[in-house]
């Protein structure tokens, strides 16, 4: 089953169109696979303390990763050159067309984890060379899919009040990637405005994703208190929260790491500072966002929950917590924060291999390339 429902945007097949029909209903959803896998290799290798094999073990995830990714870009490619009509459909359809964040952030994991983890394996500058070419790609189509989801959910799509949905932050957390994993890059770059400029525009891609998600983030909750919980196979996008709040705990650390080497020395000393006092403020948010969406994921696993693609929201997003907690452990020393990283690797390694079993199973079953269905209406709120 997809992630998405199925709507009355989708066209009736176009015969001359069905050259690869099990692409007919692959959609761009299919990248959080890629960024689930990569994010497990990136913090792994993030993780604040020693694990002998961990890294080895991170490496061939990464490995994963990368075909994974090629796979998907493939699969993706002959979706449009087949389906164009499906395609142009998802675009159409509000609760598809956020999912096109997932390609920017795709392309992103990939790069930044080439970075931390390929090196080993391909040396430094070609892990470079890679990561400059992904990153490019990807904060560029992170940045269009900013501007252009919104537009079209705006000036295009027809939604009905008190139905906003975790995958509408998709698109709007894809710059804060951008700006979490900018800071591979910037030691890499000449000394002085070349370094300070691509500083700053990490900082104001983590302000444009921050300010953007402040103002959907309401929205959200205020659909869950007065519609009540999500349908049964969208309950784990509650999870997609986590992701700005994890991802910009990571890059205002991560940022704080290069600022002495790219700015001068009272900002580079602010900017510290800044990491920590955000930081942890927004992780105690986190946690609690993360006890909330438990609590609702396992009433929607007692109530007959099943498999499909939205588990994967189960782990990027809280890949991004890992790597928060573990900047703010380094920066403050604090072993409760380290303990805390180790926890939440641990629930990211058990999620994503969940999701990718059963990814794999429903792929050679072919239910997961099947039409998308209807999710299951919601229950009642007796309790």
């Amino acid at each position: 089953m997809a992630i998405f429902p199925q709507t009355s945007h989708s066209p009736a097949p176009d015969p001359a169109a069905e050259r690869l029909p099990s692409l007919r209903y692959l959609g761009p959803n299919w990248y959080a696979a890629v960024m689930g896998t990569s994010i497990v290799a990136s913090a792994g290798v993030a993780l604040p303390v020693h694990i002998a094999g961990l890294r080895t073990a991170c490496t061939v995830v990464w490995g994963l990763a990368v075909i994974a990714l090629a796979v998907v870009l493939v699969a993706r490619t002959g979706h449009w050159a087949a389906h164009r009509d499906q395609a142009r459909s998802h675009l159409l359809d509000p609760a598809v067309a956020p999912f096109y964040g997932c390609l920017a952030m795709a392309l992103l994991a990939v790069g930044g984890s080439t970075m931390v983890v390929g090196q080993d394996v391909i040396g430094h500058d070609a892990a470079v060379a890679v990561d400059v070419v992904l990153y490019t790609a990807g904060t560029l189509t992170g940045l269009a899919a900013a501007v252009a989801v919104p537009y079209l959910m705006v000036a295009r799509h027809r939604i009905e009040p008190g139905t906003a949905s975790p995958v509408w932050l998709l698109p709007l957390v894809a710059p804060m990637v951008s700006a979490a994993l900018g800071p591979l890059l910037v030691p890499e770059l000449p000394a002085g405005q070349w370094r300070e400029a691509m500083l700053l525009a990490c900082y104001a891609m983590f302000g444009l994703s921050l300010l953007a998600t402040l103002v959907m983030l309401p929205l959200i909750f205020a659909r869950l208190v007065h519609q009540g919980p999500l349908p049964l196979m969208l309950t784990p996008t509650l999870f997609l929260v986590l992701g700005p709040l994890g991802q910009s705990t990571t890059a205002v650390n991560q940022l704080a790491d290069v600022a002495p080497g790219a700015i001068g020395a009272p900002y580079a000393e602010g900017l510290k500072v800044f990491g920590v006092l955000y930081g942890v403020p927004v992780m105690g948010f986190a946690l609690l966002w993360l006890a909330l969406a438990v609590a609702l994921v396992v009433r929607a696993a007692r109530n007959g929950m099943t498999f499909g693609m939205t588990w994967w929201g189960f782990t990027f997003p809280v890949g991004t917590c890992v790597t928060g907690a573990a900047g703010l452990a380094r920066h403050t020393g604090l072993t409760a924060l380290t303990w805390l990283a180790v926890a939440l690797y641990v629930l990211l390694v058990a999620a994503w291999a969940v999701a990718a079993v059963r990814t794999l199973r429903g792929l050679f079953s072919g239910a997961l390339l099947a039409a998308p269905q209807a999710p299951a209406p919601v229950t009642v709120r007796t309790t």
